[in-house]
């Protein structure tokens, strides 16, 4: 065995260079998360807005469907808008500060709202 310290640990091999972190991944990866979840937004805000578009002309427009695309345009808006907040806080800083829970919570908020804005799309 390598690593012959007592204590937490013990017994567990010590691989080489441990302890050493490159503090610009991590952020960078975050980063493309929140690119990715937003344009994954943007697809679905798009697709909602082709299926009111694209609702059947003879029975007039549907209101329960443009209600639910009207609710999803501004919650994608809003997640926009919180992506770019914590991707600019991000980039700013090596070591950015963890992620705020109103902010976690505004993302959790906006991705619900706009999964019951899609259903009534469906429906």
């Amino acid at each position: 065995m390598t690593g012959g310290a007592a204590g937490a640990g013990a017994g567990a091999p010590v691989p080489s260079g441990a302890g050493v972190r490159d503090p610009g991944l991590q952020p960078e990866r975050t980063r493309l998360a929140w690119r990715r979840t937003a344009l994954a937004f943007t697809v679905v805000a798009v697709l909602a807005a082709r299926q009111v578009a694209m609702g059947p002309a003879e029975e007039g427009p549907d209101v329960v469907a443009i209600v639910g695309w009207g609710a999803g345009a501004l919650v994608w808006l809003a997640f926009l808008g919180v992506a770019h907040r914590r991707t600019r806080a991000l980039r700013t800083s090596p070591r950015p500060a963890v992620l705020p829970g109103r902010t976690a919570w505004a993302a959790t908020g906006c991705a619900v709202v706009l999964a019951l804005s899609t259903v009534t799309l469906l429906f």
